[in-house]
């Protein structure tokens, strides 16, 4: 997709920056948003430079949730419906983020709605002390959506999921990270530094044991079947043997030397 309109993607390196980029309206989620979001995570994954995602909001916000203006004038629209009311509610982001390579989630002001859910479906999570958060579904007559419905207990825990989504409250930083929503706070100004810093050491190891680790983590999480979780396990390390980064770590650790990855 040549040319986005919501985002903002660039490269550094190893990393990929996206970033929503719809500052006058906090980046409220749109169809348009969604599409491009979705192809900028592809794009990263099919390109072997980049080891890890950093995703943040431009101006003072990270995501104030849908555009309700959009969804209103797709509902109104004869014949038709917003395609995220009709696919019921932004359904690739969460598959995207979770076959893609690592995602780190740099929220850097108001998280609500799909701007809190998608970031349960990122790998790790560093927010702004100025941050807020609210899974805002109930309070617009709809429920949670973007995949949170398995991320959101998953992450925080059930209990912290089912006050957040039956409330529909809005937290602060602080208890995001009490409850469990973030994993670091940071200061407004080192938020970027910090999650770049982050993302350039998930890079810097092997791409493609890094990358079969995360979708493993993923799909196990949920796993009930112990010896399916073992056998992927498994046939994941025997995969990786017989690879060249594999290779390199052993002769590495005979040479006495720090191993070079992704050559």
């Amino acid at each position: 997709m040549a040319g986005y309109e919501h985002i903002l993607y660039e490269t550094r390196g190893a990393v990929a920056l996206i970033t929503l980029n719809r500052p006058e309206r906090l980046n409220a989620w749109t169809q348009t948003m969604e599409d491009e979001f979705v192809d900028a995570i592809n794009t990263a994954a099919r390109d072997a430079a980049i080891g890890c995602l950093v995703v943040t909001g431009a101006g003072r916000g990270f995501c104030a949730g849908a555009d309700i203006g959009g969804f209103d004038q797709g509902i109104k629209a004869v014949g038709r419906r917003s395609n995220m009311l009709q696919e019921g509610g932004s359904p690739e982001v969460p598959l995207a983020l979770t076959r893609g390579k690592p995602v780190i989630a740099a929220i850097n002001g108001v998280s609500v709605g799909v701007g809190l859910t998608m970031t349960m479906a990122c790998d790790i999570r560093i927010a702004s002390t100025a941050a807020r958060f609210s899974a805002r579904f109930v309070r617009v007559g709809l429920t949670p959506e973007c995949g949170s419905s398995r991320y959101l207990p998953l992450v925080a825990g059930l209990p912290n999921a089912l006050l957040l989504a039956l409330t529909g409250r809005i937290i602060d930083a602080q208890e995001a990270l009490q409850r469990r929503l973030v994993d670091r706070l940071v200061e407004p100004d080192q938020l970027m530094p910090e999650a770049m810093k982050l993302a350039e050491e998930i890079a810097a190891n092997p791409q493609e044991a890094v990358w079969s680790a995360k979708r493993m983590l993923h799909a196990n999480a949920t796993e009930a079947d112990l010896r399916r979780v073992v056998t992927v396990e498994s046939y994941s390390i025997r995969e990786l043997q017989r690879g060249p980064d594999h290779r390199e770590a052993v002769q590495a650790f005979v040479e006495k030397r720090e191993p070079r990855f992704n050559q």
